[in-house]
């Protein structure tokens, strides 16, 4: 049977056909990452570092606290709200990088968190087919803004 954190915990991943040098650093530098997720940043993530971003479109914002960076392998950031995400990149030969997006610390009743990790889980697979389309056919396909086009301010 599995546990309550298992349920609660989202895991997505997706092969991006790029070096991992490459796939890294279009999570890492926001110019690269505002091409396919949030449209504004403060800056690099950056170990011991604070962070906003931004959807401008949409009128939100997160704070974040960048709590590991182990260079091509991991970043681990810590929300305002307490949930945590962590990437891990895996190199893979000759077929390019493995990336997978972990995302826990939800908090709430049992159908908030569910929805909490639904949501979470839609919202980071479309970030992973939204780079996977920029860095291998350099398509910038503007996932994030049309998820909820009404919701545009």
């Amino acid at each position: 049977m599995t546990n309550f954190d298992e349920l609660s915990t989202v895991s997505v991943g997706m092969l991006i056909r790029k070096p991992v040098h490459e796939v890294f650093e279009a999570f890492i530098d926001p110019t690269i990452t505002t091409k396919f997720w949030f449209t504004k940043s403060s800056g690099r993530l950056e170990k011991e570092r604070r962070i906003r971003w931004e959807w401008e479109m949409y009128g939100v914002s997160a704070e974040l606290d960048v709590k590991e960076i182990e260079q091509n392998k991991r970043i681990l950031i810590q929300f305002d709200d307490e949930t945590t995400a962590e990437w891990l990149f895996t190199q893979r030969e000759s077929e390019g990088t493995f990336v997978e997006i972990k995302n826990y610390g939800f908090k709430g009743n049992l159908t908030e968190i569910a929805n909490q990790v639904i949501d979470s889980t839609g919202g980071y697979t479309i970030v992973l087919c939204g780079l996977k389309a920029l860095l291998e056919h350099n398509i910038k396909l503007n996932l994030v803004a049309d998820k909820f086009p009404d919701e545009n301010v």
